[in-house]
């Protein structure tokens, strides 16, 4: 039975670290950090919860029940478990996540040096979905590819910049803005749920589970104990990461006190630090780090739809790599406004899936719980999507009215609501008779 050695585990906490980073973690601290001023501890800990905690709870709960999404979803029946999965498997991949890696890196990273015109965008994302594809046609030596060669490169880049902003700091810790004056701690909770790290967590379980088996492990046992030490190690990372970058944000008012957000914050920043190097530097960075988010991505995609249909990985994974670059070219101003409503209206799902499974010890029967909970948080969260898209014409005017429902969670008190009503009716219905 073969074991993971020191430096394979740390390898693949790497690698989950890397999966996890994207372009979209390092944008949002830094506004948010300065957006807090006085209170950015305070923010950053709220941060913490949804940006850390959520995906790191998804990994756990991925891992207990064998690293598919497939099982996770098992109490709300095959159809329904399927469709679910079907849906947060192509928004987070080649709808909108995937292709955001591309656009976002091409740019933070080459548009302020090639300029923002369709031609040098073409370009970038056929060199960046090339190199896409490239990994992802080998997924046994994902380990090997990121965790051991991209990972490190992109940790070196980060420490740089994290110890620039910790040390090298731009100026004193700035005013708090009005949002951040009466609860920074929510505020930076709702920050953190935009990064919708626990929806690209319910794709990476599989991801981390097949890179444990493809280095030649087979218990069940150590798949579940190193898929909960690599998202420990992961979580480790991005919590030093976003405090670096809070702090970053924090300091920065002097030198971006108009910025619009971390785009700006972190470019102002590094020039002022760094001039032209420090902007290569932060190319460099953003490139790697969505690079190997669409990695990622792509891998779990391939994975997942070739045990579904009847196609073979490569065949996937080279139709969403096409299917990604074709999105990409359309622009990232017209791919947000549309993936935004979407993924509000899954990420509550999400969110309340991993809660019941990790949770599944208390339910006599799982389906009696799971079933009515998810399909209220189905009903007001794809209300809360519509919120978002501007269609306030189709919500009845008493949902604006429930907490939270400003911060794209009206779906929270309803859903809390029906699981008090589901355990009582569970326990009253007893232990269902085996057949």
């Amino acid at each position: 039975m073969n074991r993971l050695k020191g430096f394979d585990l740390l390898a693949l906490g790497f690698m989950t670290f890397a999966l996890f980073l994207g372009a979209g973690n390092i944008i949002f601290p830094p506004s948010a950090g300065m957006a807090a001023g006085e209170f950015v501890w305070q923010a950053a800990l709220g941060f913490l919860f949804t940006g850390v905690g959520l995906p790191l709870l998804t990994v756990v709960a991925l891992a207990r029940v064998g690293g598919g999404m497939d099982r996770l979803t098992a109490p709300l029946g095959r159809v329904a478990g399927t469709l679910l999965a079907i849906a947060v498997y192509l928004a987070i991949g080649p709808l909108f996540a995937t292709p955001r890696t591309a656009v976002v890196s091409f740019e933070m990273g080459v548009a302020p040096f090639a300029g923002n015109s369709a031609a040098p965008l073409a370009l970038y994302t056929s060199l960046f979905f090339a190199a896409v594809l490239f990994l992802v046609l080998n997924p046994g030596r994902l380990v090997d590819s990121v965790g051991k060669f991209i990972t490190p490169v992109l940790l070196a880049a980060l420490l740089v910049l994290g110890g620039a902003a910790l040390f090298a700091p731009a100026g004193e810790i700035g005013a708090t803005a009005e949002t951040y004056q009466t609860n920074p701690l929510i505020k930076g909770f709702l920050e953190g749920y935009l990064t919708m790290d626990t929806l690209g967590a319910l794709v990476f379980g599989i991801v981390i589970a097949t890179a444990i088996r493809d280095k030649g492990v087979t218990d069940a046992g150590l798949v579940t104990r190193y898929s909960m030490t690599a998202g420990v190690i992961a979580a480790i990372g991005l919590s030093l990461v976003y405090l670096a970058l809070f702090y970053l944000g924090a300091t920065s008012q002097g030198i971006a006190g108009d910025a619009q957000n971390g785009v700006q914050i972190l470019t102002s920043y590094v020039q002022h630090t760094f001039g032209t190097p420090g902007s290569l530097l932060l190319a460099i960075v953003i490139t790697l780090a969505c690079l190997t988010t669409a990695v990622g991505l792509t891998v779990a995609c391939g994975e997942f739809f070739s045990a579904l249909l009847p196609v073979s990985y490569r065949s996937v994974v080279i139709l969403c790599a096409l299917f990604s670059l074709l999105v990409a070219n359309q622009g990232l101003t017209q791919l947000i406004s549309v993936s935004v409503p979407v993924l509000v209206g899954l990420y509550p799902l999400a969110i309340v899936l991993v809660a019941l499974s990790l949770l599944d010890r208390l339910w006599v029967s799982q389906a009696r719980v799971f079933m009515p909970v998810m399909a209220v948080t189905l009903v007001f969260g794809v209300t809360d999507g519509l919120a978002a898209a501007g269609f306030t014409q189709l919500i009845p005017q008493w949902f604006s009215s429930l907490p939270f429902a400003e911060q794209s969670m009206g779906w929270l008190l309803p859903a809390l609501g029906m699981l008090a009503v589901a355990v009582v009716v569970d326990r009253l219905l007893g232990k269902p008779q085996q057949a």
